[in-house]
């Protein structure tokens, strides 16, 4: 589909923050994702406010989301990447990688990278591969601690 398409039945997308549905998003990165579960408020309202965010809107109403963390010259980082449950199906994911890619302040950068465990199907038809030499990267990586995973421990 084609942006007319997404349109004609009344989807946007936007990366003006003060339409982010704040509490859809943290509902949604705290409760269903498998990457953001436990994350603090204030956490991810820093995250927010320091990212070009994507929001996909049914009139007006969040129906999905994702994050670039750049430096808008030579590097960016999708991250948070979701459609909430009733709107797959129709595409979007894909129009949204689409205007992510597509976005003005992100032209002519060298590296994009993410991390997914599910949708490596929906980034391969972007350009995106399997890291090729991953000696070469290196990471911290501190999980947060969701309140149900602290009291499944003895």
């Amino acid at each position: 589909m084609n942006d007319d398409a997404f349109l004609k039945k009344g989807f946007q997308i936007s990366t003006d923050k003060s339409l982010i549905d704040f509490e859809a998003v943290y509902q949604y990165l705290d409760k269903e994702s498998y990457w953001s579960q436990g994350i603090p408020v204030e956490k991810l309202k820093k995250a927010i406010d320091n990212s070009i965010c994507f929001g996909v809107y049914k009139q007006n109403v969040l129906a999905g989301f994702a994050r670039v963390v750049t430096d808008e010259a030579t590097f960016a980082y999708i991250c948070d990447v979701f459609i909430l449950p009733e709107h797959r199906g129709f595409g979007l994911s894909k129009w949204l990688l689409q205007t992510i890619l597509a976005h003005p302040d992100l032209q002519g950068l060298r590296r994009w990278s993410l991390a997914t465990a599910d949708a490596q199907g929906l980034y391969n038809q972007f350009g995106f591969t399997q890291i090729t030499r991953p000696e070469r990267w290196m990471e911290i990586f501190k999980p947060y601690q969701s309140p149900k995973k602290q009291e499944e421990k003895p």
